[in-house]
């Protein structure tokens, strides 16, 4: 598939405006955007012929894996984004079979142009990349539950929804409102996969994890599939193999029915992005569960594994059986370090921490409330989000340090690399630095912020509390949308405002809500505590 691409749905996006040549900032090539455009107008086409009945059960599992697959950085394989798209217009053509044969055909069910999209009016451009970018995170999230079981018929049909406006000639009075239900939407669905993670892993608890490796073999897991450690961990038990987690699986570490598992070991790593320089030498394979693989370097190719959604064009697939047996034997081939191995996050703190849910966290609202009260607490401060390689996303650190030491800090997704391996110490008792977990558990920090509003008989908007936020891709984009449905205001973002978002629609952003791009941590101090 030949000719220049066009993406826009990443904070990296190539001058700020979009990726149009051979290939993306993330690496994805041209040939494998198009394929991605076309599994979405493919989708459009199918959520059409489902009409307004329930979903099936199969159909929506399509849905949400075809969605997951256009994230950034899950699928750089036009193999299997191609296999996709046939399954998509199988599905479609059995549920409208005589469609094909119709005298009269209207189009309704073929696939939708995407790229009608990008060249439609800034405006509504805008606004339907914000319901797109929106519930291909929303899907994300949808598709862990599913792995665990857990499903929500409201969810499921508003995929089905949200892909027939995409596929409508609609403007902005009609559009405007669909992206708000995206947040209402993500909201109900990050609660249904915070009830399946807790039901199914056992509520959170503070954890202290080191950075160092053992000597010895052993298997690096990454991504956010928690379903996938369990399974990992039940297979490399007794086998003198230890587990890292990497990325976003760090809060992995907090849930008690994995904390069970003694060779379940530390962490290995700092942020994602920088994977290709840390793999290198590394004597392990690695297991990508979700999002979040870089285009592999020649240095650990013979090491890399996949399963789920995650492809890579010539790297051994983990398919639904979940076999890991080849990522053991290569975990023994390579036999890990020869000696123990000391290792420190970027700001050169050996250990870091992670549990910090809301059940954690809530059973101390009374110490919290009572601290604010007394003067002992000053300031909360949510600082979390998608991390990136983006230089001014020091800012974050920065930030984060300078911060008042009668703050606390929470904080959740890969976004706590830029800072969480920090000694940040104690405020009334707690500590000040709070991981939260991944990026869904932004549910959690929600429920914590109401919880503080209704103990001081406010709104949120009326607490001590401040949200600086970065973002990369489409699960921050939900998640932003989430907080505006909730009527969060005064909200931080950066380190750049997304290409997408045209300047009425961020004019209608900062009027409503005072969406404000971060500035200098200096500056946004000063603006936040006066």
């Amino acid at each position: 598939m030949e000719g220049n691409m066009f993406c826009f749905q990443c904070e990296q996006t190539a001058g700020g405006t979009g990726c149009t040549g051979k290939a993306g900032v993330c690496g994805k090539q041209a040939s494998t955007a198009k394929l991605q455009d076309k599994l979405t107008g493919a989708l459009i086409g199918l959520a059409r012929a489902c009409g307004t009945e329930p979903v099936p059960a199969d159909v929506n599992r399509l849905m949400l894996e075809g969605l997951f697959t256009t994230i950034t950085n899950v699928n750089f394989n036009d193999e299997t984004v191609q296999a996709l798209i046939d399954r998509v217009h199988a599905k479609t053509a059995e549920l409208v079979p005589d469609c094909g044969c119709c005298a009269s055909p209207c189009g309704h069910n073929d696939d939708y142009d995407v790229e009608s999209i990008w060249n439609a009016p800034v405006d509504v451009r805008s606004l339907k990349s914000l319901i797109l970018f929106g519930i291909r995170g929303v899907a994300a999230y949808a598709y862990h539950a599913m792995v665990l079981g857990y499903a929500d018929e409201t969810v499921n049909q508003f995929f089905v929804k949200a892909l027939c406006v995409l596929g409508e000639d609609s403007d902005q009075k009609e559009l405007l409102p669909v992206v708000m239900e995206t947040g209402k939407v993500n909201l109900a669905c990050m609660e249904l996969l915070d009830r399946a993670n807790t039901e199914t892993f056992g509520n959170p608890v503070p954890a202290t994890v080191p950075l160092s490796i053992e000597k010895g073999p052993f298997i690096v897991i990454s991504g956010h599939d928690l379903f996938d450690l369990k399974l990992l961990l039940e297979q490399t038990a007794g086998k003198g193999i230890n587990v890292y987690t990497h990325g976003e699986m760090l809060p992995a570490h907090g849930y008690p029915l994995l904390k069970k598992y003694p060779h379940l070991k530390g962490n290995f790593g700092t942020a994602w992005q920088n994977q290709q320089k840390e793999f290198a030498d590394m004597p392990a394979p690695v297991l990508f569960t979700t999002n979040c693989i870089m285009p592999v370097k020649p240095s650990y190719a013979d090491r890399v594994f996949t399963t789920e959604v995650v492809s890579y064009p010539g790297m051994v697939h983990i398919g639904k059986d979940k076999d890991f047996s080849p990522v053991i034997k290569k975990a023994l081939e390579l036999g890990g370090y020869a000696e123990n191995q000391t290792r420190t996050g970027i700001n050169g703190g050996t250990e870091v921490t992670t549990g910090f849910g809301r059940h954690t966290v809530l059973s101390v609202a009374g110490d919290v409330v009572n601290a604010v009260k007394s003067g002992k607490i000053t300031h909360f401060f949510l600082v979390g989000g998608c991390d990136g390689a983006r230089p001014g996303r020091n800012y974050y650190t920065e930030f984060v340090k300078k911060t008042p030491k009668d703050s606390v800090i929470l904080t959740l997704a890969c976004g706590k690399y830029r800072f969480n391996d920090l000694n940040l110490g104690t405020v009334a008792g707690l500590p000040r630095l709070l991981d939260m977990g991944q990026c869904n558990d932004a549910y959690g920090a929600v429920q914590v912020a109401l919880a503080l509003a209704k103990a001081f008989d406010c709104g949120v908007n009326d607490l001590p509390l401040s949200l600086v936020l970065s973002w990369y891709e489409q699960k921050a984009v939900c998640i932003l949308l989430s907080l505006l449905y909730l009527g969060i205001k005064n909200i931080y973002l950066g380190p750049t405002l997304p290409a997408f978002v045209s300047p009425d629609v961020l004019k209608f952003l900062v009027e409503q809500f005072a969406v404000s791009p971060v500035g200098t941590p200096d500056e946004d101090l000063k603006k936040i505590l006066g």
